[in-house]
Parts: C-alpha cells; structure tokens; sequence
C-alpha cells in the first residue's frame, strides 16, 4: 500500500557515488571436462567486489575474491561476501536499478501514499487495517483517506491472517479499500468503498506541525516523516515559526520515520540544540582504514538562525520504527541537553551507508553498502542493538481509532502533553493490549524498509 522504502541514515556523493574501480575480468569459467563456458556476470561481480572492498566498513573481513563464486547472480554474489550478514551486517543491500534505489531513498516511489498498521481481531482470523497518515498530495489524499481510518476488505476480500501479506503488499495499480467502524471494542463492516489508483508520488517529510498552549508554556509539535535534503528549508521554516511565536517546549514525532540524509539529520539537531555553536561536535564517524585517510571524522553541528537556542530538552515521540539518522539525532542531542522518549524503543542502527553504481554505466545496479558507524560527541554508540534507544515512557500506539495528529487526545501526544504539564487529560479510549479485542501485528515487513537507514549527502 505505501512503499516504505525511507528512512535511512546513509551516504550519498552528491546524489549517489558513481565508482570508478576497474574490475578484474573473470568472465570464463572452465568446467571439470575442459569446456570453457562464458560467465555472464563476471564482469558485474568483480566490479562489486572491488567496489565493496575500496568502500566496506568490515573490508579487512572481506573472504578473499579468489574464494568466492563469481557465477552467482549479482544480489546473490552480494550477499555471498557480506560479513556475517543479518548479525554483523544487518543492513546492506543491493538493487538492480540504481535510479530507483536513489528515488526511493528521496521519497520518491510508486505507491498509493499511505501508511498502516496492523491488528488482528480476538477469536478470529480477520484483520483490519488502520491507516498511520496518508501521504499529503497522494492517491490515498485525494482518495480522502485519514488518520484513524479503518479497511476491512481489499478489492472485495475480508482481510484475514493468512491472506494479508498478498492483499497489502502486492502493487497492483488500483484496488478498492472496504472502510469499517469501530464502536465498543467492534469493528463492522460498510458498505462505502473507495478506488485507489498507484502512482508516483514524493512525500514532504514535514508532514504537520502545531503551537499547543499550556498556560506559560508554548509546545511546537511537528511530525516528521524521513530526513530527505530537498526539505530541509520547509524544516527551517517550520522552526522559524516556532521560535517567532516563542516555543519553549518541542514535541518531535518520529515514530514513522525510519532516516534519511545525515546532513538534514545535522540540519533538525542544529535547530534543537541549547546554546548551539559550530563548534559542538555533532557526530564522529568511523570509516574503514582507506576512507579514514579521506574523510574527517568528525561533523559538527550547523549555525542555524532558527535554533530555538535556551530549551532545556526536547521529547521525541518513538517506535519500533524510529531508526537510523532519527537516532543520530537523538544520540547526538543528548550530550547537549536532556531527550525524553515516549513510546517503545528505536529501530537500532548506529552505521551509515553509501549509494555507489557503476561510473561506466555498463549494468544498473546500485549497491549501499555499510560505510561507517557514528558516535555522538562523547564517543557513545551504544544503541545498534534490536533495542535501540529505550523509552522514558513506555507506552504503544495502539488504542483505536487513531487520532488525527495534534489532537490532544492523540495516545502518544496526550502522554507528553501529561509529563509536560503534570496534569492530566482526560481520555475516554479503550486500549487495543487493555481488552485483548485486537492485537497488533509486528509484520517484518513493515520493518524491512528501516534496514536502509542513514546515508550521507556529500562527501568532502
């Protein structure tokens, strides 16, 4: 339904890194009769050796070229010289088009432009969907999709557990989405439907922002969804506002944001900081030894006119979700001032990589790779685990219907507000865990897109 391909903390050269290391040939393969056979992905495999092994973070754990299987398609080669790939090496990957990986790492994708989450129904097979947000401008906008809306069917089919994946993760170009009510723990089927039509679509990442009033206090929330370089001046601009009407507390929502460019990363920390200056490191990288020889290992944070300047510390709104340049910020933040989480605990990615295709143009496939990995100015890095960051306040998204973001109602919004104020808010709302009616389902699906993760903009 929303092809979640955002969220990165990685490295990208102006754009993506066209490499330009001359493979070894190894183009024939000679059979146990003597028959010399031509290998078709000779010349591919051996580009993204080298390439792998000029550019690698673990390129001294790399297993010798002459050990590996260049007649391997080139994903599967890929994967074949990782170093211990899903335990050390969670994240790098690689893609046949190269202008679709970085397209997607911009926010740009063919999609239908909303976001979900999953719960299935006690005491039966069904599922129902409820959608996070739509994407401002997307089919699903135009469509009238919202916050809290909730879809039973797809093109007519109940939703169940064992159909979901096929019904929601297929990308056929239309489907029909049946909407369902809930009332009293129950959803009920409609009979209103509404026709979705996929097409390319770029999401804003400043997706809502918001001034809440608490008696002397001025709380700017904002919503935001990837790190993404083109929006950094609509970021800039959102603080402007805030620090025109005098905010004094921030609210930042990053549950639905998997990363991004590590410059808009420096670019929102520079905004939040107390008493910022150019001079606070912001992250210190680590590179394999080559790469250490190029490139500065430390990135300092940015003079921003919009630094909100005197806050004292700065909540940040989490999920099993939030991931890579999200938590570079809230690592880098933290030696600087205080940074509450509320919701579950991060994603759990402390390493960056680099979008690198071939700068002869001979094959599309494009590579990222794992590069380095950050520490915040005080060397700590210690949250790359499936824990990630663990949250102040404990609490899950998932009390039905949503509500539209800036609701004071809103699960996690409400919560912060409660800490902020020391009062409380009343909220009249059955929680999902609370009655066992629907229980949500942590798809690995939905979190493969934040294996992507962080990448850097420029290299210097």
């Amino acid at each position: 339904m929303f092809k979640h391909n955002h969220l990165f903390l990685i490295l990208v050269c102006l754009g993506f890194a066209c490499e330009k290391v001359q493979p070894t040939p190894d183009n024939n393969t000679t059979t146990g009769t003597g028959t010399t056979t031509t290998n078709p992905n000779g010349d591919v495999n051996n580009w993204i050796y080298d390439t792998m092994k000029d550019w690698y973070l673990w390129d001294e754990n790399m297993v010798a070229k002459t050990k590996t299987d260049l007649t391997k398609t080139p994903n599967a080669y890929f994967d074949s010289i990782l170093y211990k790939k899903d335990t050390v090496d969670r994240f790098s990957w690689i893609q046949e088009d190269v202008t679709e990986l970085t397209n997607s790492l911009n926010g740009i994708n063919k999609s239908y432009g909303y976001r979900f989450k999953l719960f299935t129904v006690a005491n039966t097979d069904r599922v129902i969907v409820s959608v996070s947000y739509p994407i401002t401008g997307s089919p699903a906008d135009k469509a009238g999709l919202k916050r809290g809306d909730i879809f039973t069917k797809v093109n007519g089919t109940t939703i169940t557990i064992n159909n979901y994946r096929d019904l929601l993760y297929a990308t056929p170009s239309t489907y029909t989405l049946t909407y369902g009510t809930y009332a009293s723990g129950t959803v009920t089927d409609t009979e209103k439907i509404v026709k979705i039509v996929a097409e390319e679509v770029t999401e804003n990442p400043v997706h809502f922002s918001k001034i809440i009033t608490k008696g002397t206090r001025k709380i700017g929330y904002l919503v935001y969804n990837q790190f993404i370089s083109n929006y950094d001046t609509q970021l800039r601009q959102a603080f402007g506002s805030f620090k025109t009407q005098g905010v004094n507390e921030l609210i930042l929502d990053l549950r639905y944001n998997g990363g991004g460019y590590i410059s808009s990363a420096q670019v929102l920390s520079s905004l939040i900081c107390k008493n910022n200056t150019s001079n606070n490191v912001f992250s210190i990288d680590q590179w394999n030894t080559k790469k250490t020889a190029q490139y500065s290992s430390q990135r300092r944070f940015l003079d921003e006119a919009n630094n909100l300047g005197t806050l004292n510390r700065v909540f940040v709104l989490t999920s099993t979700g939030t991931a890579s340049a999200s938590e570079l910020v809230i690592n880098s933040l933290r030696p600087f001032m205080e940074v509450v989480l509320v919701g579950e605990h991060t994603y759990g990615k402390n390493v960056g990589s680099i979008t690198l295709s071939d700068g002869q143009k001979r094959w599309k496939w494009g590579m990222q790779p794992i590069v380095l990995k950050t520490a915040n100015s005080l060397g700590e890095s210690n949250y790359g685990t499936k824990d990630g960051f663990l949250p102040t306040y404990d609490l899950k998204d998932n009390r039905l219907p949503f509500f539209a973001f800036g609701d004071e109602n809103e699960t996690l919004l409400k919560k912060t507000l409660e800490v902020i104020t020391g009062a409380t808010i009343a909220q009249a709302r059955v929680a999902v865990s609370g009655n066992r009616q629907f229980e949500e389902i942590l798809d690995s699906k939905e979190l493969e897109p934040y294996k992507n993760g962080m990448f850097v903009e420029a290299l210097k």
